[in-house]
């Protein structure tokens, strides 16, 4: 079986971590997929949100494999097949896997099943909405073995939470439950185990029905503005807004209301 699931439904992308048994750790083959599932992402007008989760009912995922992924870096394991050498060919490449240098501007919500650490925290935290199970919990534990969480974690952690807390998580490499995530603001629904994917697709196919060239920019204009000066995020705001208005979709929005049935968009 391949180490991520990639299915398209209903202008919905799923991509699904695909190592239950590991945890859904993030190794060389799960790592290039995912790089390569992003840039179909983008190239896709079809698709319009995503949800990632994780398989089975334990893990979104635990981060990096350790035997398989560390040793590569460090050098301790030779590569030994295409997954290994594109990972150890293309290490900025790589680092698109946690949408680290490399955006998305379409939707990406985070179905959370179980542990939800390390690495597997990082790459939730580069996604825009958040659900999560009663029995997860989240944490950064490289702290504890002499590493640091570098797949975004220093950078987005203490944008998304306040800050002290942010601070403890990282230093500390304590975990934390789902209640705890949801107070502090880093998740945005906690539900029962079995209601994770319901709530993941209900978000979905809300985002979904809206007008796709509308939400991508809503996307675009808040990452590009995040941390900038008033004024230049206003500038960008009023580049994003241009080509909406332009749209046709833009038009058939408007008419559908006053005509009071449902739009039909077409993303142009």
């Amino acid at each position: 079986m391949s180490a991520l699931l990639f299915e398209v439904r209903n202008h919905i992308a799923y991509l699904t971590l695909n190592r239950p048994e590991v945890h859904n750790s993030l190794n060389p083959e799960m790592i290039m997929r995912l790089v390569d599932a992003w840039e179909r992402i983008n190239a896709d007008d079809d698709i319009r949100v995503v949800i990632i989760t994780g398989a089975g009912d334990k893990s979104f995922s635990a981060g990096a494999d350790l035997g398989r992924l560390i040793p590569l870096f460090t050098k301790a394991r030779q590569p030994e097949d295409e997954w290994d050498r594109r990972l150890v060919s293309d290490r900025d490449r790589a680092d698109h896997a946690l949408l680290r240098g490399y955006d998305v501007f379409k939707p990406i919500i985070a179905a959370v099943n179980g542990f939800c650490i390390a690495g597997g925290f990082e790459l939730m935290q580069a996604t825009d909405l958040r659900i999560a199970a009663e029995h997860a919990s989240f944490g950064l534990q490289e702290v504890k073995w002499a590493i640091i969480p570098g797949g975004g974690s220093l950078v987005r952690l203490p944008r998304q939470m306040p800050y002290c807390r942010a601070m403890e998580i990282l230093l500390t490499g304590n975990r934390i439950d789902a209640q705890e995530a949801y107070r502090l603001g880093l998740i945005n629904y906690v539900v029962p185990a079995s209601e994770v994917m319901a709530k993941a697709e209900e978000l979905a196919t809300t985002i979904a029905a809206n007008g796709p060239i509308a939400v991508r920019a809503i996307k675009e204009g808040v990452i590009r503005a995040s941390g900038r000066p008033l004024d230049d995020g206003f500038h960008i705001e009023n580049e994003v807004a241009k080509p909406v208005m332009k749209s046709e979709d833009a038009h058939e929005g408007p008419r559908a209301f006053l005509e009071k049935r449902k739009p039909v968009y077409k993303g142009k």
